[in-house]
């Protein structure tokens, strides 16, 4: 309503709309204000309380966008001049309740949910899925908002009847025009619910491409290669190749150096000095696994040396290529201290003493 100072005059009615929606828009930012305090002394706090915080945090944009567009719209349904426009902007104002309601349910359900997800992961003292978490809330998000717009459409008198059933035959031929996205996309689904990779795990596929997962999105997936190149990678190329995880079932990676010696040496000897390295170099590292006692297995007889192996752990795969070297390092080192010898390719010839070869430069 409008003062008496007001009336029938322009330039009053004018600046009584702009102080209207000037009191709105205070008392949206002071709400969302408050919300955000509440928000931040709730960070932290017991997982009890983890709820509320989430659902504060997914009601204050909703809340403030509400009423500020309800201000808008009372603030023009102010003056004189507009009084006309009345049940226009009665519609307006309804429509945009209905907009802002579905987008605040569908963030306050995916809260529930996505707490919901965690919370089981907590008690179960399971590894979170962030990327299955991702993609329900997006699920969610998209239902709640079609579902929105059905009732708006309806609201406003449209027939959605048509609507939904040329959807359901839109559908079909969109899905035909759009099946390599389609394919992506269900990929993505089945690489997110099955677990294979997660953002975080270091993969290698079967055409030699490796690297850290750093996201599964809807079309493809992304890894950062040692070298800190992207490559970007469409989830069909994904879900049909041979992945090795790194970080599957665990982070912890077997380290195995290869390494042979001269058939003259002590094999007692060199699997007691191998060890003792071993041993000494799990102790001294911090990207070694403390609780796996290290291995030590004679493999063949090869054509210079008797070839063995020794095992040890790293706490990841980047962790594996220091303690690798490191190991190797000392291996060589404490193998010249012990007269260990490592031979080079050598080859045994054997030939009639009565019929010598003849040898370069020697006289017919």
């Amino acid at each position: 309503m409008l003062p008496e100072f007001a009336e029938g005059s322009p330039l009053w009615e004018s600046l009584w709309s702009i102080g209207v929606f000037l009191v709105y828009l205070l008392a949206a930012s002071l709400i969302y204000l408050l919300m955000r305090y509440v928000e931040r002394k709730l960070e932290g706090r017991r997982r009890r309380t983890r709820l509320i915080r989430q659902l504060i945090s997914s009601l204050h944009k909703p809340v403030f966008l509400l009423i500020v567009t309800q201000g808008i719209i009372w603030a023009l349904a102010t003056p004189s001049y507009l009084f006309s426009w009345h049940p226009v902007l009665q519609e307006i104002s309804i429509g945009v309740a209905i907009a802002i309601a579905a987008y605040g349910v569908g963030l306050v359900v995916a809260a529930i949910v996505e707490w919901y997800m965690r919370s089981r992961g907590i008690r179960r003292k399971a590894q979170i899925d962030e990327g299955l978490i991702r993609f329900v809330r997006r699920i969610l998000l998209i239902s709640f908002y079609l579902v929105g717009l059905l009732i708006l459409l309806a609201y406003y008198d449209v027939d959605i009847t048509p609507i939904i059933a040329g959807l359901g035959v839109g559908g079909l031929a969109v899905a035909l025009a759009l099946q390599p996205t389609l394919g992506n996309f269900f990929a993505g689904t089945q690489i997110v619910s099955d677990r294979v990779v997660r953002v975080g795990d270091y993969i290698e596929l079967n055409d030699g491409t490796r690297g850290y997962v750093t996201d599964i999105g809807w079309r493809s997936t992304r890894i950062r290669t040692q070298q800190n190149n992207m490559v970007i990678i469409p989830n069909s190329n994904l879900a049909a190749s041979v992945i090795t995880n790194f970080y599957g079932p665990t982070m912890e990676i077997g380290v195995i150096v290869n390494c042979g010696i001269s058939y003259s040496s002590d094999l007692t000897k060199v699997q007691e000095v191998a060890l003792d390295v071993a041993r000494k170099v799990v102790a001294e590292m911090d990207e070694a696994a403390k609780d796996f006692e290290p291995r030590f297995y004679y493999e063949e007889f090869g054509d210079s040396n008797i070839n063995f192996w020794v095992w040890v752990q790293a706490i990841d795969r980047l962790a594996s290529f220091r303690l690798k070297s490191e190991l190797i390092r000392q291996l060589h080192a404490r193998f010249g201290q012990e007269g260990i010898t490592i031979n080079y390719p050598v080859r045994r010839l054997v030939y009639d003493e009565r019929n010598p070869p003849l040898l370069p430069g020697s006289p017919q």
